[in-house]
């Protein structure tokens, strides 16, 4: 990328949390975000802010689980700013409940929403990423996608299968220019815990702040360097 060139990073799930965080630090070092989500208010009001500490941003609401709304989504991004340089595949839910008893329609909306979602949202962007043998996917994943934990069957394997399917795009593009990178965060502060365990465990999670930092970073390291998969964990380990 020439020095003049601002690059375009559109975030998925950007409506709160790690999402709204990896906007804020991006917009920080000088990019133009994009935040997606479902949740228009929330969009606009994040990019609002964006925008009075002097960042550039816009917003595109997106359901990632439905590819009508992402292929919308995409091209309007297109038709205001050319070109993604940067996808953020944050997007995801969970319901924590033990695989007995966890519906059919909880499972078919976290492959929707946790595995389907980057399918969708990575078909969009690799075309003229290759195009331009240029590019960069990061998929936000947890590291339950290595690690198990009770209560989390369902979403486990949503993200285990966001793994594989990353490292096997990551095989199939490093030699054309784009960069794949998996984020493996352990326990972060957000609304997918709910407030009882949000006050437990408040004192041993990570932030959000936390992730969006070290995800900046790995796109500013030289480009002949690729992180190919990072795990975050709290210092005190797992919950």
């Amino acid at each position: 990328m020439s020095a003049k060139h601002i690059p375009v990073v559109w975030i998925t799930g950007a409506s709160r949390g790690i999402g709204a965080a990896i906007a804020r630090s991006f917009a920080a070092v000088g990019s133009h975000v994009v935040l997606s989500g479902r949740d228009a208010g929330a969009l606009r009001r994040n990019a609002s802010l964006i925008r009075k500490l002097g960042g550039t941003a816009s917003y595109v609401p997106c359901d990632v689980g439905r590819e009508k709304s992402v292929s919308i989504a995409c091209n309007a991004i297109r038709k205001k700013l050319k070109n993604i340089d940067i996808l953020v595949n944050n997007a995801g839910i969970t319901y924590f409940k033990s695989f007995e008893r966890t519906t059919v329609k909880e499972f078919d909306r976290l492959v929707a929403t946790n595995l389907r979602g980057v399918f969708l949202c990575t078909k969009s962007v690799l075309p003229a990423m290759l195009r331009r043998r240029s590019g960069v996917i990061i998929n936000i994943v947890s590291v339950s996608a290595t690690t198990t934990f009770k209560n989390s069957a369902a979403y486990s394997a949503t993200k285990a299968g966001v793994l594989a399917l990353s490292r096997s795009l990551r095989a199939e593009v490093r030699q054309k220019g784009i960069r794949v990178i998996d984020v493996l965060p352990g326990a972060v502060e957000t609304a997918m815990w709910d407030n009882r365990e949000r006050k437990k465990y408040h004192f041993k999670m990570m932030q959000p702040e936390d992730v969006a930092e070290i995800v900046v970073s790995m796109t500013r390291q030289p480009d002949r360097v690729l992180t190919e998969e990072i795990i975050i964990r709290p210092l005190g380990g797992d919950l």
